[in-house]
């Protein structure tokens, strides 16, 4: 299907297919949708600190932004780092809600449980993109059994290998010269030699990155 046009931006069916960097720039905040070349001077957001686009509208009220528009801006920031569609973000939220706890806490733990975002926690991809596409095309099994699906929710005792067939692919073999440098958050390990992943349980209140306001992105799908 070819991509459409929706304010100045592309999309395929309902992903965004555009320029990554426009993401970025569009909310002032590094996303890390292109893995280490966000990191460096190389990163269009250090070079151009400004909304893509033209320039913008004359806005009012208070810094330009009402409440509701805040609450949008978090929950898109939200969406587009962990690379998730809007009906797949509105079910994970719906999932939140029915269980105990704070809804907010617990959504960013769901979404840091998809099995897409453990790979690239385990430094086994640059970025949450490209750990989407190794586990679309089945390059590692979950407990001894292939899937290709990103979503997939790991718990705890988990673990992750790459299938003996990728093993003998070139980006493999450079992703075990570099993993050393890799950090891997607490509630995972990493098994370097082996390149083998394990849950070692669910992630809790302080493995969860603080720059996201989930208490704002509640607020915003509970008018």
């Amino acid at each position: 299907m070819a991509a459409v046009r929706k304010g100045g931006e592309e999309y395929n069916m309902a992903r965004y297919t555009g320029p990554n960097c426009r993401i970025c720039r569009r909310f002032g905040d590094k996303l890390v949708l292109k893995g280490e070349k966000c990191a460096t001077p190389k990163c269009p957001l250090e070079k151009r600190n400004t909304p893509p686009g033209g320039r913008p509208p004359t806005r009012r009220g208070r810094g330009g932004v009402s409440d509701r528009g805040l609450q949008l801006r978090e929950k898109q920031k939200l969406r587009f780092s962990y690379g998730v569609l809007e009906r797949q973000f509105r079910r994970f939220f719906g999932e939140a809600k029915k269980s105990p706890g704070a809804t907010g806490q617990t959504l960013l733990i769901l979404l840091e449980r998809r099995l897409d975002n453990v790979v690239y926690r385990l430094g086994f991809a640059d970025s949450r993109a490209q750990a989407r596409q190794i586990v679309r095309h089945r390059h590692l099994v979950v407990n001894g059994r292939g899937t290709n699906i990103p979503s997939f929710l790991v718990k705890s005792g988990d673990v992750i290998k790459w299938r003996e067939g990728s093993r003998k692919t070139e980006y493999y073999k450079r992703l075990a010269e570099e993993i050393e440098v890799k950090f891997v958050p607490n509630w995972l390990t990493l098994d370097k030699e082996s390149m083998t992943g394990r849950v070692l349980n669910l992630p809790g209140k302080d493995d969860i990155e603080t720059k996201f306001n989930a208490k704002t992105v509640v607020e915003y799908y509970s008018r």
